[in-house]
């Protein structure tokens, strides 16, 4: 068994806007059996590559992934990269440009999910890591996956992607577009060049926008039942809350860098359109959607695993909306569990 971190340097990317991005790292979490089947992690917009995490510090899918879950590290390798773009370790606005020496901040280029997905399969290679038996990821994870199933088919045996659709939605683009305004609005905001990342409020703004469009109003109904905390609603309370904790944890032009290309997201651009470019997936793959989610409506991830010859559609009955993919495991992990290990001329159980 092993569990370490560390950052693989990849060299220079060529990004799909034509720059030249040079010196890229990668942080990793590496955990499980040392010589397992390795599964890949994709993570969502303000995840990052602390899958497992610690006993101090769970990570943020250890309900999904360790000893025992449905992913089992006692028989996979699970590697998780910090996403290209983010602020984690890996290269992206908080990392120093080798041109200048100074951070890149707003100056970091623009960057898509295929540039995300090139950098992970050069760190993957780096890493001697040849073969992948799963790639999962949820959200823009999810958004990943997709396009590692369609640039390295030749190297995963099998996809799950969970609440992502092949293209961002109009209504997901506006909430973006609102938390973008939001961030680039604050005085303190400064062209992106900041002072002080924690005393952003347009960032603390665009978390609360965010987490209103990834739960649903059942939800907070039953949570919150119009409670009051001092004077003020428990609900407001708690989206402040959150706006205060993401920008101790998250950079304000790493979310914009991610959210731009959550934007532009659709496996169907050079590809005919993402009809067709579905139905030229050649990897077996399950697609899982979540009642009330907004942005990634069930119905359009239905429709895209219609279009796909080898997939299993799979619908979670939830009140978390969005966020169903990071919690109520007990209610879709045995399906993610049967598809890893399932023969791949199989199909999964639903």
């Amino acid at each position: 068994m092993v569990k370490r971190y560390g950052t693989v340097n990849i060299g220079s990317l060529n990004l799909e806007s034509g720059v030249l991005l040079e010196d890229v790292i990668l942080q990793y979490e590496r955990a499980g059996l040392c010589d397992g089947p390795v599964v890949l992690v994709c993570h969502a917009l303000t995840g990052n590559h602390a899958t497992t995490g610690t006993e101090d510090i769970p990570g943020w899918w250890s309900g999904l992934i360790g000893e025992g879950r449905s992913i089992d590290t006692t028989t996979y390798q699970v590697v998780t990269f910090n996403v290209l773009g983010g602020c984690d370790g890996s290269t992206g606005p908080t990392s120093i440009n080798p041109k200048t020496g100074q951070r890149y901040r707003s100056d970091f280029p623009a960057i898509t999910v295929r540039d995300m997905v090139h950098a992970q399969y050069k760190a993957l290679r780096a890493l001697g890591i040849l073969k992948i038996h799963t790639v999962i990821g949820g959200s823009l994870g999810g958004m990943q996956v997709q396009e590692w199933a369609l640039l390295y088919p030749e190297q995963i045996e099998r996809a799950i992607i969970l609440a992502a659709t092949p293209t961002l939605s109009d209504y997901g683009i506006a909430y973006n577009h609102i938390a973008r305004t939001a961030i680039t609005s604050d005085p303190a905001w400064q062209n992106g060049f900041y002072q002080n990342n924690e005393r952003l409020r347009g960032l603390e703004i665009a978390r609360m926008v965010g987490m209103v469009s990834y739960r649903s109003a059942p939800l907070f109904a039953e949570r919150f039942q119009r409670n009051h905390s001092g004077d003020d609603f428990e609900i407001n309370a708690y989206l402040d809350y959150q706006g205060e904790k993401l920008c101790t944890r998250f950079d304000a032009n790493s979310y914009l860098c991610l959210l731009a290309a959550m934007d532009q997201h659709d496996i169907g651009h050079t590809r005919g359109g993402w009809k067709k470019a579905a139905a030229s997936f050649t990897v077996p793959m399950l697609a899982i959607s979540f009642a009330h989610d907004l942005i990634y409506e069930p119905v359009q991830i239905k429709a895209f695993a219609s279009h796909v010859p080898d997939c299993t559609y799979h619908h979670v009955e939830t009140t978390f909306g969005h966020d169903g993919f990071l919690t109520e495991y007990e209610k879709w992990g045995d399906v993610v569990q049967q598809f890893v290990q399932k023969p791949l001329h199989e199909k999964v159980v639903q």
